[in-house]
């Protein structure tokens, strides 16, 4: 059996992450589940181990970004002086 914790929201990510997230059987953050060592369970949490902890590996919360993309102002918008 593996023991895996839900220690980051799956909101903000694609539907895809939310529905792996759904089916390891996780309804709330900080939840721990007991999940069968099967080679399709690793192969889900190895999808979404940004947002799940397993006992026994260390887990380190995604990074944000450290340099923002700058935009430029549309025009449109500049134009009215706003």
């Amino acid at each position: 059996m593996i023991k895996a914790t839900y220690r980051k929201s799956s909101g903000g990510y694609g539907p895809a992450i939310r529905a792996t997230i759904q089916s390891l059987g996780f309804r709330k953050l900080n939840q721990t589940r007991e999940l069968p060592d099967t080679d399709a369970v690793r192969g889900m949490l190895a999808k979404v181990d940004f947002l799940v902890s397993v006992e026994g590996k260390p887990w380190n919360p995604p990074q944000r970004s450290r340099y923002k993309i700058w935009r430029k102002r549309s025009d449109k918008k500049h134009a009215r002086g706003k």
